[in-house]
């Protein structure tokens, strides 16, 4: 990359800009690149299953709170 800059920025005579990029240097950087994004995607999924166990959790302990509120204990007592 710091090739490609100094290319652009330098002298209006440039050469060739394929001799600025190494092939292989790319193909192993876009390599990387695509097992970075399989990577995040795979902890999205996660993130996203833990996140909708999580808002069933809160839901259930909703529910019981709203139980409780119906029928406090005095009155199962009486």
């Amino acid at each position: 990359m710091k090739k490609f800059i100094k290319w652009f920025f330098s002298s209006s005579t440039k050469p060739d800009f394929e001799d600025y990029l190494l092939v292989d240097d790319l193909y192993d950087r876009i390599a990387q690149l695509e097992e970075k994004v399989l990577k995040l995607q795979e902890e999205n999924v996660e993130t996203t299953n833990t996140l909708y166990e999580i808002i069933n959790s809160i839901e259930a302990v909703d529910r019981r709170i709203d139980i409780v509120a119906e029928n406090p204990l005095k009155e199962q007592f009486e």
